[in-house]
């Protein structure tokens, strides 16, 4: 199952190394992110994935000695999107029939 707002360890690229922490590098629809131990696999929202702080993954990962631009494309198959398969209803026909019924 897809989690839209968590992270799930199939998201992981590797581990990072930053000043004595260790981090998780992950990769979802809007790009690169790092995320914590804590934050794998459980059903919550990650902080992490949908924080500004994502803004500055590039530059960390640059400052490491990594490629953001390599390790994106890269990696673009672990990208997962959930789509719902919604059947779109016609209001004034859900209207009709509300009244047909009672």
């Amino acid at each position: 199952m897809i989690n839209r707002f968590g992270t799930n360890s199939d998201m992981i690229i590797q581990t990072v190394e930053e000043q004595g922490s260790t981090y998780y590098l992950a990769i979802d629809s809007k790009g690169l992110y790092l995320t914590t131990k804590e934050r794998l696999d459980t059903q919550l929202a990650d902080p992490n994935r949908f924080s500004t702080l994502r803004r500055g993954v590039a530059a960390r990962l640059s400052s490491l000695g990594l490629d953001p631009t390599a390790l994106q494309t890269a990696n673009q198959h672990l990208i997962r999107v959930a789509s719902a398969d919604i059947k779109k209803v016609n209001p004034l026909k859900a209207s009709k029939r509300k009244m047909k019924s009672a």
